[in-house]
């Protein structure tokens, strides 16, 4: 575990350095880098521990949240704010930042997980700040990736599970604990 927090604070360092730049390339550079930082992380730290399943469901959450983005963003084209093109719904960086994210805090806890977290909440501010997103697109891929991050990833203690459940006419959380 002592492995797991040194990559993550060192991705975490490697995302902030350079927030420092007030220019929308600033921004979109320190976003670009959180999220790599974070993709790193949530592969390197179950491959530091040779926690193979680990590397497979963050593989699984971050490819299912790009997957979707992608898939959004071809379905509902829409203007960002700065004029590039009509790939701004929903956004990318933040549902792939958000999956890793969640990855690591369901797989190793929340000592992991709120350093990841605030690191993904930075790359959506990133996002905005850039003017590359609007709000809107930022908060449904954060959604995105929070729920492709739980949904696929399962705790590395499996004694204890929380999984949510949907019918046609109900929904809820069950939790199930071995002893």
């Amino acid at each position: 575990m002592r492995r797991s927090l040194i990559v993550l604070g060192g991705a975490t360092a490697l995302a902030f350095a350079p927030s420092a730049h007030a220019s929308d390339k600033g921004w979109n550079d320190a976003g670009s880098l959180a999220r790599d930082a974070l993709v790193v992380a949530a592969f390197g730290v179950p491959a530091a521990q040779s926690d193979w399943d680990g590397v497979l469901q963050a593989g699984g959450s971050v490819g299912v949240a790009g997957g979707l983005s992608y898939g959004l963003k071809e379905a509902f084209p829409e203007r960002r704010p700065d004029g590039s093109d009509n790939k701004s719904f929903p956004s990318g960086h933040t549902s792939i930042s958000f999956a890793a994210a969640a990855t690591l805090q369901n797989r190793y806890g929340w000592k992991v997980g709120v350093p990841a977290q605030l690191v993904a909440a930075f790359v959506g501010l990133s996002r905005v700040e850039a003017e590359k997103h609007h709000v809107h697109d930022v908060l449904v891929g954060a959604a995105i990736g929070e729920a492709a991050g739980f949904l696929i990833t399962r705790k590395a203690n499996d004694r204890v599970q929380i999984l949510p459940w949907g019918g046609t006419k109900s929904g809820g959380i069950a939790m199930t604990m071995r002893f």
